[in-house]
């Protein structure tokens, strides 16, 4: 072979591996994840999707490619997010939180969709029914709302004079707001508690939430279920720190960073089960056959090290109770 052919042949080889890489990332189906927060309040979660399409076997970046898009807690961007991800024709999109899996739900009607839905599914209108979803949508209910009657008679057994009780609420999520206040309002009723409700959808109102907390001195604090809340929770656990509040939390996410108290379905293994859930849509079921996972597991998790700055003793039998104590 003469030179010259010789490094045509070369220079054409290495040409093509570029094109080649091009070409097989190209063929690779492509996902869409959709939420109204940020990445940054999600990182445990968004590795338990990833670790339910591994165990599916897609790897991202390397079988599956995921195109992610963030409503950075503004919930009137999800409809153009999601219509973006329908016109770029992913092969599944993926949601959490209702508004997320709303916007998705009136963007198509073909396109396979999985939602995390804090919220009965079928009275959002996501499915037909837990069994048989029926459509193109199903996932997971994680029942935020199914649990806030628990999550007060857990705070006041930790706070036991507590009688008057504040609710953070994020306005801005509003069918998590009004579910939570319903329901609270109806427990504390029941629980002979009052309810005081302060709002916040910035980091300030949430300054300004506090400092209203702090001059009407209410005994507790119980934080709403949103995704605002989970990306501003440093914030949240050491300002209730910092001024001496007890307060409980939807996720352990909070606790893991000096929140006393939370109630709630383990987020992570709800993320990896809509993973698993992709991968076998990708592999050919239809989402109208796989039925909505209800959270099998509600953990309580407390942290023992603020309960002891803040004071409070943790019973023998709460303690017995708990899924997990940090010390």
């Amino acid at each position: 072979m003469r030179r010259r052919d010789f490094i045509t042949l070369v220079g054409g080889a290495a040409a093509a591996r570029p094109f080649a890489a091009y070409a097989q990332q190209a063929a690779m189906p492509v996902i869409g994840f959709l939420h109204s927060a940020t990445p940054d309040g999600i990182a445990d979660q968004l590795r338990g999707f990833r670790q339910g399409l591994k165990d599916s076997g897609y790897i991202e970046g390397e079988a599956v490619a995921v195109v992610y898009r963030w409503a950075e807690n503004r919930p009137d961007r999800l409809p153009e997010l999601a219509a973006d991800l329908v016109r770029r024709q992913v092969a599944v999109i993926a949601t959490a939180g209702h508004d997320a899996a709303l916007a998705a739900k009136a963007a198509t009607s073909t396109i396979p969709m999985l939602f995390i839905a804090g919220f009965d599914p079928v009275q959002l209108g996501l499915v037909a029914s837990l069994a048989r979803p029926g459509g193109n949508a199903t996932g997971a209910n994680i029942l935020f709302s199914e649990v806030v009657t628990k999550r007060l008679e857990l705070l006041r057994e930790l706070v036991p004079g507590a009688s008057r009780i504040a609710v953070l609420v994020s306005p801005a999520n509003a069918a998590t707001t009004t579910v939570t206040l319903r329901d609270a309002e109806a427990a504390a009723r029941t629980m002979g508690l009052q309810i005081h409700v302060l709002n916040a959808d910035t980091s300030r109102e949430i300054d300004a939430a506090l400092a209203t907390f702090l001059r009407e001195r209410p005994d507790a604090l119980f934080v709403s279920a949103a995704p605002f809340f989970s990306d501003r929770r440093v914030q949240l656990a050491q300002l209730a720190a910092r001024h001496m509040v007890p307060a409980t939390y939807a996720t352990r996410h909070f606790v893991e960073v000096g929140g006393l108290m939370s109630y709630g379905a383990n987020l992570t293994d709800a993320f990896r089960q809509i993973g698993v859930y992709v991968g076998r849509i990708l592999k050919g079921a239809k989402p109208s056959d796989l039925p909505v996972v209800q959270s099998a597991k509600l953990e309580l998790i407390i942290n023992a090290s603020t309960a002891r700055m803040l004071d409070l003793t943790v019973s023998d039998e709460l303690l017995a109770t708990a899924d997990e104590v940090i010390e």
